[in-house]
């Protein structure tokens, strides 16, 4: 997978450095829907934020390429059960989308990538009950967490005038977790509204 995010990037470059003039850059903000998969049990999704950026460049109609940069909220909620309530994990990553735009119609575009993304952060807040009370506690420990994880985002977007509605599900590759007892993968939806600026 690294081999192919590094085919991809160096591709991407190569690309851009051809033509300036179908070159664009999006700023994007959303949100979030996201889960754990994999060995992780009663797991919800949860909301969170998106934003960053993206850089593109028009190849040839219908044909665009894309990479960027956002700040993505991740990680997941937990069902009730037991001594514990209200579990919700938040991993905050940096993530690099390289993706292939088609447009199979003007201003829509089917799209798919490969995306690195770097853990920045870890919140996990719980309630247990001890003795018969309930007492809130939190964590920010990243240890026994990779840091980093490679993903496959797929998605659709819609360009009104220079406005692009975008809709990707990103379906985690790696195991955040730093043992291989316990596996759970990345799982997100996510919707962002970016508008289209010319370079």
């Amino acid at each position: 997978m690294k081999k192919l995010f590094m085919i991809a990037v160096a591709a991407f470059m190569v690309t851009m450095g051809a033509n300036a003039q179908n070159m664009f850059i999006k700023p994007m903000v959303g949100g979030t829907l996201a889960t754990f998969t994999g060995d992780a049990e009663g797991t919800k999704m949860k909301l969170g934020l998106v934003a960053g950026a993206e850089f593109g460049y028009h190849v040839a109609e219908p044909f665009a390429i894309t990479a960027g940069a956002l700040v993505t909220m991740k990680g997941s909620a937990f069902k009730d059960g037991g001594s514990t309530k209200d579990m919700k994990t938040t991993l905050t990553y940096i993530d690099v989308p390289i993706m292939a735009n088609y447009y199979i119609l003007p201003g829509l575009a089917v799209k798919a990538g490969v995306q690195p993304g770097f853990l920045l952060s870890r919140k996990t807040k719980w309630s247990e009950n001890v003795l018969g009370a309930w007492s809130d506690y939190d964590t920010t420990d990243k240890s026994g967490m990779k840091k980093v994880e490679f993903s496959i985002p797929l998605g659709l977007s819609y360009e009104i005038s220079d406005f692009v509605i975008d809709a990707r599900y990103n379906i985690g590759l790696t195991n955040i977790n730093d043992t291989d007892h316990y596996k759970s993968k990345n799982a997100v939806i996510m919707l962002t509204l970016g508008y289209k600026i010319p370079l």
